[in-house]
């Protein structure tokens, strides 16, 4: 997951919703209890976890070996469980895969070593045990590394090059920043230092988070400091002037090609309408995202299983991505204009198999956007990442957000599973769907003390969590590719029952505002707007047609029942609010 590729135009916020124990809800649907219990008998957490380990082994970025082995291992795996190689005869059966090639603009980057020391000191800095500590398209030192005196500029914006010409350059910083800020200057190499305070850098000592620098061909280089490291440089720059080794070597693969794998469960009575599945291959952690590829590919292994079994027999087609992180998603959507409006509904898998004992994370659903996003109160609280709230022309009300939370619940209805849902953010493979105004989601987990650094490895995963997040998906996907008419009542019946909670909720809060004399106006606005949403998510049910439907009556109900529910809050907020202007009045008396 890359949280810093912000690229959809919507306003950014993150409201974390109160995580609990997740019950089912009132209402399941007897089929996906079906699909469930068949998809729990062949899910091995296990063998998602051994993918996780394989991939674990690589730094991958598009291009270099780790990455195309990852891209290789994948098929092979698809190809051991009945999926068929295109030949593009169109012949090849309902399980399908190929192999995408793009070419690269810029050469292939993989880093071999790195280290930092001291003149005549200790070593500073090993890529054998940071392997994130060299920025990504940072180029080899000569042999033997470069030497240089060390300047800190701390936190200074502005700082003249004639200062640090000839020199290696501490700041805090990211290494892409503090590349960028000295770029006209003529520094030996940089060593930047920034973590948030999330990721515990005074107890996680030896953590960097990776970053990257702007390819060029003119050598440079750039290494991203841990706690401990940048401790250290620092309290010797303390006792006097300290000269730096800077060693790194790396290997570059010109002409290389960026890989997609798209394996297929096609549909058999409306094979061009699917549900896409996405995770994505590179950065080098074992949690981000070698977890979300290893849980995706178990999910390909059950789906076919299940197809070969005659267990199940899909209407719409199933699509798993598995290439690079956003890009290959988008490129998926915008390279065929017929295929993208066959696309009912994406899921990014992102970050799922977290042993969360260990990270602190929690799973969560990240929703389109939803009225939690634009009005921040009770258990909807910012997490760490911040944002501004959306508007109200952002709004994309789908069944689709209800719909995979109570299959997480249903998922969780025995266990002790911790589900919570926040409010659309963005950076991830759910944001094509997104801007392509295509339902998606995405399935993650936060706040993860070890996001994007090398502490990030196979021992902060759980096989168990990989199995809970990967079921969940695939039964949230087998039951819409799949929808019946009982299927698509089901779904009105769960969203008529969430809006009707959510209804209740936002209700007490308001009337706990206006309690205080505020206004009940912008109160009403806020129920009007849950109101809106649901009501349309309602209609949405219509893209499941005309393989399901729900009847006129039955949405026509549902939505009375929305009616009524306002009604009763509105009146409610304002005739608290009167008691309170009485009340102020009395007092004033």
């Amino acid at each position: 997951m890359n949280r810093f590729l912000r690229a959809w135009p919507l306003a950014m916020a993150l409201l974390l919703s109160s995580c609990t124990p997740s019950g089912g809800p009132t209402e399941f649907s007897p089929l996906t209890h079906e699909l469930s219990d068949r998809v729990a008998d062949r899910f091995s957490g296990e063998r998602a976890f051994d993918t996780v380990a394989f991939m674990d082994q690589f730094v991958r970025w598009p291009g270099n070996r780790g990455f195309d082995a990852s891209i290789y291992h994948l098929a092979e795996e698809l190809a051991a469980v009945g999926f068929v190689r295109e030949d593009g005869s169109g012949t090849e059966g309902p399980l399908t895969y190929r192999i995408e090639k793009y070419p690269m603009d810029a050469p292939a980057w993989e880093p071999l070593a790195a280290r930092v020391q001291i003149v005549g000191g200790d070593e500073v800095l090993n890529f054998e045990t940071n392997r994130n500590m060299l920025a990504r398209m940072s180029h080899s030192t000569p042999e033997g590394g470069v030497t240089a005196d060390l300047i800190d500029v701390g936190s200074r914006e502005g700082v003249a090059c004639a200062e640090v010409n000839g020199r290696m350059v501490l700041g805090n910083s990211s290494a892409r920043s503090l590349t960028r800020q000295l770029g006209d200057c003529d520094v030996v190499g940089v060593l930047g230092y920034s973590l948030p305070d999330y990721l515990q850098p005074e107890k996680n000592r030896d953590s960097i988070q990776f970053s990257s620098i702007s390819y060029a061909e003119n050598p440079r280089w750039a290494v991203s400091l841990s706690f401990d490291a940048q401790e250290r440089l620092r309290a010797a720059l303390d006792a006097g002037p300290v000269s730096v080794i800077v060693e790194t070597e790396v290997t570059w693969t010109p002409n290389a090609d960026e890989l997609t794998v798209v394996a297929e469960v096609r549909g058999q009575r409306a094979p061009d309408e699917r549900f896409v599945f996405s995770a994505h291959v590179q950065e080098p952690g074992a949690n981000d995202n070698a977890s979300g590829v290893g849980a995706q590919l178990e999910m390909a292994r059950v789906a076919a299983q299940m197809i070969q079994a005659k267990e199940f027999e899909a209407d719409r087609t199933i699509t798993f991505l598995w290439g690079l992180e956003i890009r290959s998603t988008a490129r998926y959507i915008e390279q065929d204009s017929l295929r993208a409006r066959g696309i009912k509904w994406g899921l990014s898998l992102d970050m799922v198999g977290e042993n969360t004992a260990i990270t602190g994370g929690t799973f969560l659903i990240e929703k389109m956007p939803d009225p939690s996003a634009i009005w921040t109160r009770g258990d909807d609280k910012y997490s760490e990442w911040g944002g501004r709230p959306l508007t109200l022309e952002d709004m994309m009300p789908h069944y689709l957000n209800d719909y995979v939370l109570n299959k997480a619940r249903e998922t969780a209805a025995t266990t002790d599973w911790l589900v919570g849902t926040n409010p659309f953010e963005g950076g991830s493979d759910h944001v094509p769907f997104l801007r392509a105004d295509i339902p998606g989601v995405l399935f993650w987990h936060f706040t993860d003390q070890f996001y994007h650094t090398d502490g990030d490895r196979i021992d902060k995963v759980s096989a168990d969590e990989l199995s809970r997040v990967g079921r969940t998906a695939l039964v949230s996907a087998l039951g819409l590719v799949s929808a019946t008419n009982e299927t698509a009542s089901g779904i009105l019946s769960e969203i008529r029952k969430a809006a009707l909670d959510r209804i209740d909720v936002e209700s007490r809060l308001s009337r706990t505002v206006v309690a205080s004399g505020q206004s009940a106006d912008i109160q009403q606005q806020i129920i009007d707007a849950w109101i809106d949403w649901y009501a349309d998510a309602m209609t949405s049910l219509e893209d499941l047609e005309p393989l399901a439907s729900i009847s006129p009556a039955e949405l026509r109900e549902a939505k009375a029942d929305l009616a009524a529910a306002r009604d009763e809050a509105v009146t409610a907020i304002q005739e608290r609010f009167d008691q309170a202007v009485r009340e102020a009045e009395s007092a004033s008396r």
